[in-house]
């Protein structure tokens, strides 16, 4: 469905990223990821792509948090593939503390890269979309753009952030074949929430299973986890023809989290 498009997903090297740069390979698309991590693991997924999906695959190391950086990431791509056209802004990081004890480089860190690398990587590629007159940009926020949970401040605050910054994109982009869209994920199972379970059980000296149902029953009245794949599912579908005409949308996959 999406043959001869070229993406960039950011912070793709693992979890929820990896799960959208399989899927958008899958469905035909060249891609370039990007994050941090063991060199020989990354060149491996990237032979892995390229070997299942017969696409061009590529990587940028280029650090989230440095705009010159995330610039030469879209030309990288850009130069490699000969476009941009889809954009899934996925980096992001966490920290948790109640706001007075919040320390102020964990707050700058993670709206630097939660929320301004996403409005600097739209930036670097909307000049491209628009003289192709095509793109398809997701952004990656969460059940915590729409709703809030204590100690978590800075991450509740980009993901709010990152709505509006999709909204407004959508508004300037109505005039072309551009359109710009938000996934709000509940609870992904990745391996640091596996660990997170993990823990857990340990620590009550439960079932690993009881720790997850509990987990999942604190903020999900459906006790089902996302996979990194089902959230590629939807961003391959969002990529394709039958959404062109939804835009500016903040899709929840949170289990019945936001309807409470």
């Amino acid at each position: 469905m999406l043959k001869g498009k070229n993406a960039i997903v950011t912070g793709s090297t693992s979890g929820i990223g990896m799960g959208i740069a399989y899927k958008l390979a899958e469905a035909g698309c060249n891609v370039l990821i990007n994050g941090f991590g063991d060199k020989a693991a990354i060149d491996a997924e990237l032979a892995d792509i390229a070997k299942k999906y017969g696409v061009k695959d590529a990587y940028s190391n280029a650090d989230m948090s440095k705009p010159e950086q995330i610039a030469a990431m879209v030309k990288q791509c850009e130069e490699t593939f000969g476009s941009c056209d889809i954009l899934v802004n996925n980096a992001g990081i966490q920290f948790t503390a109640n706001v007075e004890d919040f320390p102020q480089e964990k707050w700058d860190a993670i709206i630097a890269i939660n929320l301004s690398s996403a409005f600097h990587a739209m930036k670097a590629a909307l000049p491209g979309m628009k003289k192709n007159n095509f793109g398809r940009i997701i952004n990656i926020a969460s059940a915590h753009g729409l709703v809030a949970s204590k100690q978590k401040s800075a991450y509740v605050a980009s993901k709010h952030g990152i709505l509006g910054l999709t909204k407004v994109t959508a508004l300037e982009t109505a005039d072309f074949d551009i359109t710009a869209n938000a996934i709000c994920p509940g609870w992904v199972l990745t391996p640091l929430v596996q660990k997170q379970i993990d823990d857990r059980a340990k620590a009550q000296g439960c079932d690993p299973q009881k720790a997850k149902d509990e987990m999942l029953g604190e903020k999900q009245p459906k006790k089902r986890f996302n996979t990194p794949e089902d959230i590629g599912a939807m961003a391959v579908f969002l990529c394709g023809p039958h959404s062109a005409a939804m835009t500016g949308e903040i899709i929840s996959m949170d289990g019945g989290w936001t309807a409470q």
